[in-house]
């Protein structure tokens, strides 16, 4: 008797959703709590509060609808035997079209195609109630429903320009990497990622946001003298105009080697009014950069990759894998979703070892920034963000241990507190 490998994934998929549904009851009754942490009373308004609470709570009802959907959706697929069904149809459609329809990468396209328009329109009414009832009902959204649409078309239209490429090349290394499959894999992708990291902020982000240079003044010679001392090869310094969509906040760097860039959201310089604030907030991010960790994150990332891919050898040829889930054949991209699905508890167990060593990074870039000299900066700047964005400010503990990539602010601050007396 075959073993059932689609039930098995299917157990697997909803043994996880009641899993990561009762964290999120566990949240969901920290958003109702009526009182502040004791750490941030005197610290975050009673009216942020207020508003913080209302926002979580908003965005977990409407977590718990679509994460249902979603999960009924995906089993539905699976169970029915949509996936191989499509599959078949993709054939039929060539031969209609007149194209070859025994090419897999046409195939697998023409697949893929499929997959991205019902992607696209089941997730179209959960994104528009989302931006545009939660979003603006607590004041975040600024797009309109033009920008909205012309956004998603930018994307499909980059999909469309760079998805056959890499597609093709993956079923081909697929098809011909013979013993060394993994490594043909992995090199791969390490270098598409190389490149992508490379061309996103020059060509890809700009078709979304507009990027200026910070005007000279205080804040820019903050940083700049920040970055100097730290010899961070800083090149350029942007912002872009977040505002235009949303009134979140944010910053981030990105480039490699000797090419540096720092962006921050006008909505960050809007809302920290102090800019020492601000240079505190990048002094954490470089602290990120000198401790080596986007280096680390990196490295973990390809080591992963490459274990993946490492799985995949494994059972690109089981063909009762294949059967268990409708295929007569093992067509590459079918054993990478496949290996996708019977992969599900260790991806879980993965994410959830990345999130402690991200909460760790957090906590050292904290220290980075205090050490400094920005121990007060940063903590306010950190109130701050929390405040405008009105992030949640109780948190469960399960659920930022398994969810979290950043540690809640009150542990934060407090362990900031813990640096300042041992200080003293």
């Amino acid at each position: 008797m075959a073993f059932p490998y689609l039930e098995a994934v299917i157990g697997i998929m909803i043994l996880s959703y009641i899993f990561e549904s009762y964290l999120d009851l566990r949240q969901h009754a920290a958003h109702k709590l009526p009182n502040l942490p004791k750490t941030l009373e005197g610290v975050i308004s009673q009216e942020k509060f207020e508003k913080s609470r209302a926002y979580s709570l908003d965005k977990s009802y409407f977590h718990f609808v679509h994460e249902f959907f979603t999960i009924f959706t995906d089993c539905m697929i699976l169970y029915y035997g949509i996936l191989p069904w499509f599959w078949t149809k993709s054939a039929e459609f060539l031969l209609v079209v007149g194209l070859n329809a025994e090419s897999e990468i046409w195939q697998t396209l023409v697949f893929l195609a499929g997959l991205m328009i019902w992607s696209q329109i089941t997730d179209l009414p959960f994104s528009l109630y989302s931006t545009f009832v939660i979003e603006a009902r607590h004041g975040f959204n600024k797009q309109t429903i033009w920008l909205f649409f012309r956004d998603m078309l930018k994307g499909i239209g980059l999909s469309i320009l760079l998805g056959p490429p890499i597609v093709s090349a993956l079923v081909v290394i697929g098809k011909k990497g013979g013993p060394y499959l993994a490594i043909y894999l992995w090199g791969f992708m390490f270098v598409l990622s190389i490149v992508m990291m490379t061309l996103y902020p020059i060509l890809i982000a700009p078709l979304f946001n507009k990027f200026t240079p910070l005007p000279e003044g205080e804040l820019r010679e903050g940083i700049e003298k920040l970055a100097s001392s730290l010899k961070f090869p800083l090149k350029r310094l942007y912002v872009v105009d977040g505002s235009t969509r949303s009134s979140h906040s944010n910053a981030y760097m990105y480039g490699f080697f000797n090419n540096k860039r720092i962006v921050l959201y006008d909505t960050l310089i809007q809302q920290c009014k102090n800019e020492e604030e601000i240079v505190a907030v990048i002094a954490h991010e470089l602290g990120h950069w000198k401790l080596n960790h986007t280096l680390y994150s990196f490295v973990a990332v390809q080591i992963i990759t490459f274990l993946q891919f490492g799985g995949y050898t494994l059972v690109r040829k089981l063909v009762g894998l294949f059967r268990s889930f409708g295929f007569d054949t093992q067509p590459v991209i079918i054993g990478l979703i496949i290996f996708q699905h019977t992969v599900i508890p260790l991806q879980h167990l993965l994410s959830f070892g990345i999130n402690l060593v991200s909460r760790s990074f957090e906590f050292q870039a904290d220290a980075f920034a205090k050490k400094l000299g920005y121990g007060s900066a940063l903590r306010a700047g950190l109130v701050k963000l929390q405040e405008e964005n009105l992030s949640a400010m109780n948190t469960d503990p399960w659920y930022s241990a398994y969810h979290y990539s950043h540690p809640p602010l009150v542990e934060r601050l407090a362990a900031i507190d813990e640096l300042e007396k041992k200080e003293d």
